[in-house]
């Protein structure tokens, strides 16, 4: 049980992430049981400056969590969340499946390049088997279609972050 989301991954905060450049890489998670009713079961971002990518979680299970993957973006973040692959998911009594957030606003301070848009690429889920799920994805007018393009769009309507996504249900 967790008051926050079980995994998170992250590799730096907007400005300082960027000049460090360090990407979280070559995370595998495996057999996870995850109970979170108001976070996800795993997050990449929102502190993902450094990039993240070849994130692998497989055999895993989610009950009552509010989304099974999260990724967390924002402008002046910056670098890269890509080759994400999530197999073989159980999902019991959630909210999303997945969850693609361009607009979470935190930032250390003024500093941060506004010209810094992530990009979000090359997401797969295979294999999920979802029972009392709410949508299978947040937000948009498309919600609970889970293959092709996927943008996300910060309050005035402008494109953050870029993303596919392909999947298969069992």
């Amino acid at each position: 049980m967790s008051g926050d989301d079980c995994i998170a991954v992250k590799s730096g905060w907007d400005e300082y992430g960027i000049r460090f450049n360090m990407p979280s890489q070559h995370i595998v998670v495996r057999r996870l049981t995850c109970i979170s009713p108001t976070s996800a079961m795993i997050a990449l971002g929102s502190e993902m400056s450094g990039g993240i990518r070849d994130v692998r979680a497989e055999d895993i299970t989610a009950i009552g969590t509010e989304s099974a993957v999260r990724i967390k973006t924002a402008v002046g973040r910056g670098a890269y969340v890509r080759d994400v692959y999530a197999r073989r998911m159980r999902l019991d009594g959630m909210k999303r499946v997945f969850w693609m957030t361009g607009d979470y606003k935190s930032h250390p301070d003024d500093g941060y390049d506004k010209t810094a848009v992530p990009v979000v690429e090359n997401i797969s889920c295979q294999y999920v088997v979802a029972t009392g799920v709410w949508t299978l994805e947040g937000g948009g007018a498309d919600a609970g279609h889970l293959h092709g393009q996927r943008h996300c769009r910060d309050d005035q309507g402008e494109e953050v972050c870029r993303g596919t996504m392909q999947t298969s249900r069992a």
